[in-house]
C-alpha cells in the first residue's frame, strides 16, 4: 500500500520536529558546558585572590559556611579556605 501524501507529510514533520529538538538539545547542552567553565574560571580566581587578600579569604569562607545544600556543604568538610595572607587588595585606582 502506498503512502498518502498526508501521511508523507506527517513523516516528515516528524522527522523535522526531532531534528529540532536535537538542536535544542544540543544548543542547551553547549550552553551548560559554558556556564560551568565559567563558574570554574571564577572559582579558582576567585581561590587565587583569597591567597592574596584576607577580605577576600573572609568572603570565600562565609560562603561555604553558609551554602544551602546539605550535600555542598559536606563537599568541604575537609577543606581549609585560603587564609590571605595580605590586606585587602587595593582598589583598581592603585590606593587601598
Amino acid at each position: 500500500m502506498a503512502e498518502t501524501e498526508l501521511e508523507k507529510a506527517e513523516k516528515r514533520y516528524a522527522q523535522a520536529k526531532a531534528r529540532l529538538q536535537s538542536i535544542r538539545n544540543r544548543e542547551a547542552t553547549k550552553q551548560r558546558k559554558l556556564d560551568t567553565r565559567r563558574k570554574v574560571i571564577l572559582g579558582g580566581a576567585l581561590l587565587d585572590l583569597a591567597e592574596r587578600d584576607s577580605g577576600a579569604a573572609a568572603m570565600l569562607d562565609r560562603l561555604v559556611r553558609n551554602l544551602p545544600r546539605e550535600q555542598d556543604r559536606k563537599a568541604f568538610a575537609d577543606w581549609s579556605a585560603p587564609s590571605g595572607s595580605l590586606s585587602p587588595a587595593p582598589d583598581a585606582d592603585g590606593s587601598s
